[in-house]
């Protein structure tokens, strides 16, 4: 095995020590550090392989530019910029296995733009003073990326710090030994679904899928999973997309925590992957079980998942708003798509006789799609339920049709 190399970056003006100490510690582990410097105050006593004068030419400006920029968070995201482009060249050119980042709130806000730019399944480990606060959004998180707490560690070398700092070491390193990244020897149909319990049809799918030469990869869409899914759809790595739980774009329009961000559903249409879509789940949104449920719904139906997670059932007035997001989303595919709608329900607890039955949202939802400018979209209503068997046959027979037609690719690109 070759030994790995691991980016630190960090500000070698303020944190000289700890970036020495995690350079011991990556030796130690059998790696290679590599060090950035994206500090702007001073030199430190560590000699960085990547000087802040290199990041900053980097974004395109001087470091004395960066300096009278005008204030530390102006000057901090000039140094972002260019720490992202020299990380993007730094991966593509096999020079870095992985990513070590430290930092305050500065420092991390810095660091989840650095580790955003690397693709999925490229080691990130971000060591933050705000690791897993409310501060840092969904959207701004790669959906593979490690966070360790940096206890006790915003000013001097004691052993707390050193604690936290060799298990963020031996993370990034470890995880730059074993990764593996994804090989796409067989083209792969994305998938979305709530659990399995919420939505049941891809168990149904998978064998097919794969008798017909086909991986399937399944996401969970509770936020992270629906980002991971778009990253990959964006990238161009889908056969094709069977996306029949939007619900995160519910979540977002009810303003939600459990988000992946506005361009859910855009990344696979942008790239011309051929999508099949359905609207399962979206009579939900999602809040923390340990929370209050959202006040503009109080009083609807609703449904705790776990203690983690909980749904409650929105009004038909939003289900109306949704389908026409929806259309509106899927008119700016530049690719084939196909509609399914489920004209007995689109998920699980939405059954006569489940906590969040409601057939007059699923009617006003069904209603309000009849009246949508669709554009280039096919449609297909189904008197089924999404989890019913025939919901599987007409995705089939959608992706047959496709097969036979050359629209979906059988072997991976």
């Amino acid at each position: 095995m070759t030994t790995a190399r691991i980016l630190i970056v960090g500000t070698v003006d303020t944190k000289s020590d700890e970036i020495g100490f995690l350079c011991e510690q990556v030796r130690a582990a059998g790696a290679e550090p590599l060090i950035m410097d994206v500090g702007v105050l001073a030199r430190g006593h560590v000699t960085p392989d990547i000087t802040n004068e290199e990041v900053a030419r980097a974004a395109g400006v001087t470091l004395q530019q960066v300096i009278d920029s005008g204030d530390e968070n102006s000057a901090m995201a000039l140094m972002a910029q260019g720490a992202s482009a020299l990380s993007i060249q730094l991966h593509r050119a096999g020079r870095m296995n992985g990513l070590l980042a430290l930092g305050g709130t500065m420092g991390t806000d810095l660091a989840l733009d650095v580790a955003s730019s690397l693709p999925l399944g490229v080691p990130k480990v971000v060591l933050s003073t705000v690791a897993f606060s409310p501060l840092l959004p969904p959207e701004r998180m790669p959906p593979d990326l490690i966070m360790v707490l940096w206890a006790g560690g915003l000013y001097g070398l004691n052993s707390l710090c050193q604690s936290a700092l060799a298990q963020a070491a031996g993370a990034v390193v470890g995880a730059s030994r074993l990764a593996r990244r994804p090989s796409f020897d067989r083209p792969v149909v994305g998938m979305t679904s709530l659990g399995s319990s919420c939505l049941k049809y891809m168990v149904q799918l998978q064998p097919e899928l794969d008798q017909r030469g086909f991986d399937l990869a399944v996401f969970h869409t509770t936020g992270m999973g629906g980002r991971a899914f778009e990253s990959l759809a964006a990238q161009g790595q889908f056969a094709c997309v069977m996306d029949f739980s939007l619900q995160e774009m519910v979540n977002q329009m009810g303003g939600s925590v459990v988000s992946a961000g506005p361009e859910r559903l855009l990344g696979a249409g942008r790239q011309k992957v051929p999508m099949i879509v359905a609207p399962g789940a979206t009579d939900l949104v999602d809040y923390p079980a340990w929370g209050e449920m959202p006040v503009r719904f109080a009083g609807r139906p609703s449904h705790e998942h776990n203690r983690l997670i909980a749904s409650v059932g929105v009004d038909p007035a939003m289900r109306r708003e949704f389908a026409r997001e929806l259309a509106s989303r899927l008119r700016q595919s530049q690719g084939p798509v196909h509609l399914i709608l489920p004209q007995q329900g689109i998920e699980e607890w939405d059954r006569s006789g489940a906590p969040l039955h409601d057939p007059e949202g699923l009617a006003a939802l069904l209603d309000e799609c009849r009246h949508c400018d669709w554009g280039n979209a096919q449609l297909s209503w189904i008197d089924a339920h999404i989890n019913d068997a025939a919901f599987v046959q007409q995705v089939l027979a959608v992706f047959d049709d496709w097969l036979a037609q050359g629209v979906v690719k059988q072997k991976a690109s």
